[in-house]
């Protein structure tokens, strides 16, 4: 079996193409359809849990992507950070000789999850401005 892994390079291929054919926009609509399509299970847990099932659904996955990561949740605060010291995704494409990363690969991120989260009252706000270290921070509170 394929791990999710190794669908990294080709996610960031698929990107380049879509944005040869179509702009930007069209990779930017193909982000919202997967935010739309595949982020149930974050939209239920955060409905549900709020910040806490933020921490709860991140835990999860950072941690079955091998991550490394520190995570913060303060409930008396409705604060919620991500400090991603080294992004297992972007990580692994800077480290290819073969390829070059799609130019705004890490903007996924936020496309992804701030179509999901923002409409569930919360403030959403990365810092992606260290993607070339392959490092983000992530920040949710409650409006």
């Amino acid at each position: 079996m394929i791990s999710c892994t190794e669908f990294i390079p080709a996610y960031s291929e698929l990107f380049k193409f879509l944005e040869q054919k179509g702009g930007k926009a069209a990779v930017v609509s193909f982000w919202e359809h997967l935010s739309d399509s595949f982020l149930n299970n974050l939209r239920n847990i955060a409905t549900q849990k709020g910040l806490a099932g933020c921490f709860e659904y991140w835990s999860h996955t950072l941690s079955e992507e091998a991550a490394d990561f520190k995570m913060m949740l303060d409930e008396e605060n409705q604060i919620f950070t991500i400090e991603m010291r080294s992004c297992p995704s972007k990580g692994r494409l800077l480290e290819r000789k073969d390829i070059k990363p799609y130019h705004v690969y890490c903007e996924h991120c936020d496309i992804l999850y701030r179509r999901v989260l923002e409409p569930l009252g919360f403030e959403y706000n990365i810092d992606l401005s260290n993607c070339d270290k392959a490092s983000c921070k992530l920040v949710v509170r409650r409006k």
